[in-house]
């Protein structure tokens, strides 16, 4: 761990995603009203404007940077101020209002049809970076689902494809909130084993582990997740009929092996040869090949990182192809 501490934090996006202030003179469809007047003229969206004026943020939706705004219904704020026992607007700190409202924006302007499954990243900062821009994921397979749903602190458009002159607003049913990793990880589908692991009941309460917040150990942490062809794949090498035949001392040795505790470590920090301590002692290696990164585990097997820098409030995931063994 103490050598992933070493790291520089710095951030493989595009500097557009963690500004407003880009330009693109992309066609405006005939629009002649922008994000913000477009909102202030939708009585639905009214406490969104609110917000957005509380929070300074009304110049940086109105200018010609191309946006994508999840806009959550005045219901939907309602639902939020009393989830977060919070009398009114006024009584959520402008800093966190902020940030939670950076983070229903994407740069580039997306139709519905547009968005593909998959994580984004947002203009919102969180605790464990202020480089790497919060992800969102997408489920654009059955309308469109934003970080699970609401039942994941996330949320479904209502109404897609509000034009503006500088972008796209879609209309949704709740205010997204900013997510950790546990809820990049059950947003996500192609999890569905990664969860099951995690939570089988001769298990640790790794969900409560992952979800600690930064300031508190172990986070920040960095995440290497297998995806379920990764599990599939471990299955066969180990003949095994399903998740349920492995032993629990094996699976959970198997899984603090994929976390690192006390750094958010992103994909432009690796380091070619590095030795990584994971949580649960054993170590692998990082090596930076011009085919793209890789891992050499504790079995001496490869395993390729295949996308990165999937950023949660108290941090970062990288996904794997394979399961990583001590």
């Amino acid at each position: 761990m103490k050598n992933l501490r070493k790291f520089a934090a710095i951030a493989l996006g595009a500097l557009a995603l963690t500004t407003f202030n880009s330009c693109d003179d992309s066609d405006s469809n005939g629009e002649s009203r922008n994000i913000a007047e477009v909102a202030t003229e939708t009585p639905e969206l009214s406490i969104l404007v609110q917000a957005l004026t509380r929070a300074g943020l009304v110049d940086d939706v109105s200018g010609n940077t191309k946006l994508t705004v999840f806009a959550p219904t005045n219901q939907a704020f309602l639902d939020f101020l009393q989830a977060n026992d919070f009398p009114n607007l006024e009584a959520v700190p402008v800093d966190v209002l902020r940030e939670v409202l950076r983070n229903h924006v994407l740069v580039g302007s997306l139709r519905s049809n547009q968005l593909e499954t998959g994580y984004y990243k947002t203009l919102a900062t969180g605790a464990a970076s202020t480089t790497s821009t919060i992800s969102m994921f997408v489920n654009a397979n059955n309308g469109v689902v934003l970080n699970g749903g609401v039942t994941n602190g996330g949320a479904t458009v209502t109404t897609a494809n509000v034009r503006a002159k500088n972008g796209t607003i879609h209309i949704v049913n709740s205010v997204i909130g900013i997510p950790d990793v546990v809820d990049l990880v059950l947003a996500n589908p192609n999890y569905s084993s990664l969860r099951s692991a995690l939570t089988r009941n001769d298990q640790p309460d790794f969900v409560t582990l992952l979800r600690t917040q930064v300031g508190t150990a172990p986070a920040p942490v960095t995440v290497f997740a297998p995806d379920n062809d990764a599990f599939a794949a471990l299955l066969g090498e180990l003949n095994a009929p399903n998740l349920a035949a492995i032993n629990g001392a094996t699976l959970t040795a198997v899984l603090n092996y994929h976390v690192v505790g006390g750094a958010n470590v992103l994909a432009g920090s690796l380091q070619n040869n590095q030795t990584v301590t994971t949580a649960g002692g054993g170590t692998f290696t990082i090596q930076l090949p011009t085919s793209g990164a890789q891992i050499t585990d504790g079995d001496n097997r490869v395993t390729k990182i295949t996308a990165t820098d999937i950023q949660g409030n108290n941090g970062v995931i990288h996904q794997i192809d394979r399961v990583l063994l001590p």
